[in-house]
């Protein structure tokens, strides 16, 4: 089953799509979840309640609209371009995440969120 959620920050909304990697399944079992957003370049991140190893999969370069975990601050992270530590137009975290998903559409509607905005994160419903 395909595990759909709902990124909300504020008034601006976007669906994603968990994959089966075992940090993916551990945010998916705590789900829904709020906190505040971060942004870093063009990234927002926030700790979530949710504990999990650097995967072998882990990546050091993701694409625009990967959802990643980040180990090392417990975050949940949202990709939508470059961060100050990208080369050109490559879309580099600090340190490397596991994957967890997708934003379906355009991840680049999280430019308009401002740090500090409250994000929420919840199952779609079917």
């Amino acid at each position: 089953m395909e595990k759909k959620i709902k990124i909300i920050a504020g008034n601006i909304g976007a669906e994603a799509v968990l994959n089966d990697s075992p940090t993916a399944q551990k945010i998916w079992e705590a789900l829904p979840i709020e906190a505040k957003a971060n942004t870093w370049g063009e990234e927002i991140y926030f700790a979530i309640p949710v504990k999990a190893p650097l995967e072998e999969t882990a990546q050091e370069v993701v694409q625009v609209g990967d959802l990643g975990y980040w180990p090392t601050g417990n975050a949940f992270c949202i990709f939508f371009g470059p961060t100050p530590m990208s080369r050109g137009d490559e879309v580099r975290p600090a340190s490397p995440v596991n994957v967890i998903g997708r934003v379906s559409g355009d991840a680049k509607v999280f430019l308009k969120v401002p740090a500090g905005a409250k994000m929420r994160l919840e199952k779609e419903k079917e």
